[in-house]
């Protein structure tokens, strides 16, 4: 269990109904309230974000792990993850628990994860909804009107100042 006491809360939908898109444009929202947002990305696929050719990335590919990337303007802190084992939400937050400045974490994947979620969906793609069978969705954002159970708050997916207030009535103590 994760002992990070930020508010968190995902974004759960399938691939292209536009997460990231949605998470780009509620995170100026957020920042410009005064938040602090941290956020964790779940990657299905391999990536690099050290450059071939840097030292740092030679250091890592002779063996060094973890390695820390800092300078006066950003730091990574980059682990080789053993056994292509997928990463838990709670892995994912460990770094977040020393963080005594974030007002709150936005997560995009871990679909899995029992944390409060709000649903994205877009008609046009025919999906599922997920919060038949997901107990922690919250709300769901859409681009359509929806009939939903009392429990679930229905946002507009096209209206994002109503999700960030949403996030903040919901998540952010003032």
């Amino acid at each position: 269990m994760s002992k990070v006491k930020i508010p968190t809360i995902g974004f759960s939908a399938a691939s292209g109904v536009g997460k990231t898109t949605l998470l780009s444009t509620l995170l100026p929202l957020l920042t410009q309230q005064g938040l602090r947002v941290g956020l964790i990305k779940h990657s299905h696929h391999d990536f690099e974000i050290d450059k071939p050719g840097k030292d740092s990335y030679r250091l890592r590919k002779a063996g060094a792990s973890p390695v820390l990337l800092i300078s006066q303007y950003r730091s990574a802190f980059i682990t080789e993850r053993p056994f292509n084992a997928e990463p838990t939400l709670a892995e994912a937050l460990k770094p977040f628990e020393q963080q005594q400045d974030l007002d709150l974490i936005l997560i995009e994947g871990f679909h899995q994860a029992e944390l409060p979620k709000i649903e994205l969906h877009r008609a046009v793609l025919a999906q599922p909804l997920r919060y038949l069978d997901d107990a922690s969705i919250i709300a769901v954002a859409s681009d359509t009107v929806l009939t939903l159970p009392e429990s679930l708050t229905l946002l507009d997916l096209n209206q994002p100042n109503s999700i960030a207030h949403f996030i903040c009535q919901r998540f952010i103590r003032t």
